[in-house]
């Protein structure tokens, strides 16, 4: 007499194995041709200018890790100039391939346009390898060794013939309308690279004018938001995270590839250090390496930051 084993609902074994692997066929297929490709804007409302201050409109790109042949995140990246940005802020990861610099400039062209600053990240020095997706779940990616492979030079001298001010490790003010803009930005924490640089104590406009205080990271480690907000930040940016890339729906991110609390993986929340809070907005960025292209629950993203005057309470 044959026997069959069956589940606690009295279906075949057989038969919720297979219905398993299914599921998880249909999921991975639709995280690696569907979701990472459902580009969104988030947008926020920050208010931190001074009473009068008309709004201004930060475009916030983070880790597009781009390779040729993208067509559809390249023409979504040109559609951002759209939106009609005041200022650019890409916290890097700009490359996933040594040919990528020629279709990431095009796709940026319209938004080169457009007062920017930068910063590095890894994947615009070191192209990707391949590792263990579960090798995140023991703490940050090993940071890479041996020389420089990527042509970050090459991409950073067009984003500087463009205008974009380079904030790696350094500080510079730059006047806008009537009020002054004071950045600090620093090399990629991930590669323990970031050496802060204090605001500047004056600017080419007049020392008593209007202005506000704007910090740039690639990682969000915890010591870099420390020195910013204690450096008098009134907001920082950042990206890396990819916002947990594979997320569970209804509970979010389960690693950050940093030090950062996986909660704080993806969007706006306050930091706080000494006494001083700020706001603080993580990108869940555009792309992914092109050795993981999936992404489940957690759409790539850029982020359109609307600053307004605080309130006058």
């Amino acid at each position: 007499m044959k026997s069959t084993q069956t589940t606690r609902s009295g279906a075949p074994l057989g038969w919720a194995a297979g219905l398993t692997l299914t599921t998880a066929a249909a999921t991975l297929a639709y995280a690696s041709a569907v979701e990472r490709t459902l580009y969104q804007l988030r947008e926020e409302t920050v208010p931190i200018l001074p009473q009068g201050a008309a709004p201004l409109r930060v475009l916030h790109l983070s880790d597009i890790h781009m390779v040729p042949g993208q067509k559809s995140k390249a023409d979504w990246l040109s559609s951002l100039a759209s939106l009609k940005p005041d200022l650019v802020v890409n916290t890097g990861d700009n490359l996933s391939s040594k040919k990528a610099v020629g279709p990431l400039l095009e796709a940026l062209e319209p938004l080169l346009r457009i007062p920017g600053v930068f910063v590095p990240g890894s994947n615009d020095y070191y192209a990707p390898v391949f590792k263990n997706p579960l090798r995140y779940f023991a703490g940050p990616s090993i940071t890479p060794k041996g020389p420089q492979d990527l042509p970050w030079a090459d991409l950073f001298s067009a984003f500087g013939a463009a205008g974009w001010v380079d904030l790696t490790n350094r500080a510079q003010s730059i006047g806008f309308r009537n009020m002054r803009i004071d950045f600090t930005g620093v090399d990629d924490p991930h590669l323990g690279r970031d050496r802060y640089a204090p605001y500047p104590p004056g600017s080419s406009t007049s020392a008593d004018a209007p202005h506000i205080r704007i910090a740039v990271a690639h990682a969000p480690y915890q010591r870099v938001l420390d020195y910013f907000t204690d450096g008098g930040a009134d907001l920082m940016l950042a990206g890396h995270t990819h916002g947990g890339q594979v997320c569970i729906p209804g509970y979010g991110a389960l690693v950050s590839n940093c030090d950062l609390p996986t909660w704080r993986a993806r969007g706006l929340t306050q930091w706080d250090s000494n006494g001083r809070t700020v706001p603080l907005n993580v990108s869940a960025g555009i792309g992914t390496s092109r050795f993981a292209p999936v992404r489940f629950a957690c759409r790539p993203e850029a982020v359109l930051l609307t600053l307004t005057p605080r309130s006058s309470r």
